[in-house]
């Protein structure tokens, strides 16, 4: 079909693969890194292929293996599943799964209990309800890689932080709204050990210990607002429909009527100036290193 949605022709053409023989029971089928190196897509759209394959039950996440080709049973054969246990561990990657192909507000007890083709209830023996499963969710993403070592200097230590913290949000963009809020912190040991993290990294700097909070939050705080952004930019492109690139084309005339009144000279004039687009990797790095230089400006000392 022309209209025809990018990752469901993925998802063909991975389904082809699998029905040929060409992927056989307990193989790897490509990873969302390969899916968007090989087809050229964005990485959201490379988890929705995977995530439409396991739906099917033609694949299943292995932890540690990554996601393989389902063994198939012929019809009367013995067993009364066609994967492991229900479990915790099950129930939250299964979640994680979900969040990552299709946003935070997808995910829900009834819609894992679909996708691990058990009923709703026998979750709820397992997870008492969504808040739970988020909250374990968040602490198994901050629990994925260490941070390592905590450098001697306090600057190379928050801008590794701040780095890594990224770099969460990065593979889940849902984090964003999993750990929104400040004044009710996630209470999980995973994301309580990045605190201490950070706060070890300031250990040497002679600041209380509210000022060494207040840095903290205000780094968490930058790569958090980038973060949600990025994943409201990427709930909006599932809502309409549109690219970056076609959403500006289609509202250019409102911004162009708005801009003709002569009340924005200074904003017109970033735009006179030659084509203007935000790189929101640039703004990250010009966020930290103007954090980062507002921070050494306590202790007197210049910019790295």
């Amino acid at each position: 079909m022309q209209n025809e949605p990018p990752y469901l022709g993925i998802a063909g053409e991975i389904r082809r693969r699998i029905i040929s023989g060409e992927l056989a029971p307990g193989d790897r089928v490509p990873s969302t890194r390969a899916i968007v190196r090989e087809w050229d897509v964005a990485m959201a759209t490379a988890t929705k292929a995977l995530s439409a394959l396991r739906h099917e039950g033609l694949v299943r996440a292995v932890p540690g293996v990554g996601t393989v080709v389902v063994e198939r049973r012929a019809p009367g054969a013995a067993g009364t599943g066609s994967g492991p246990a229900l479990s915790r561990e099950r129930i939250m990657c299964t979640a994680i799964e979900l969040a990552d192909a299709e946003g935070l507000p997808a995910v829900s007890m009834r819609r894992v209990a679909t996708t691990l083709a058990t009923s709703t209830m026998a979750l709820y023996r397992h997870v008492p309800g969504k808040a739970e499963l988020v909250r374990l969710m968040s602490d198994e993403v901050f629990g994925e890689r260490p941070l390592g070592a905590v450098p001697r200097d306090w600057r190379p230590g928050l801008e590794l932080a701040a780095r890594w913290l990224r770099s969460v949000y990065g593979r889940h963009p849902w984090m964003a709204q999993a750990v929104a809020s400040f004044t009710r912190p996630t209470a999980t040991p995973h994301a309580m050990r990045y605190t201490e993290w950070v706060l070890r990294a300031l250990a040497g700097t002679g600041l209380p210990s509210h000022t060494k909070l207040h840095i903290h939050l205000t780094l968490f705080a930058h790569v958090q607002g980038l973060a949600m952004a990025g994943e409201l930019e990427s709930q909006a492109r599932q809502d309409t429909g549109l690219s970056t690139e076609e959403w500006m084309v289609r509202n250019e005339p409102q911004f162009d009527a708005i801009s003709a009144s002569g009340d924005y000279p200074f904003l017109n004039s970033l735009f006179e100036q030659g084509e203007f687009e935000l790189d929101v990797d640039e703004l990250f790095e010009f966020g930290l290193r103007r954090t980062l230089d507002g921070i050494a400006m306590m202790f007197g000392e210049t910019s790295a």
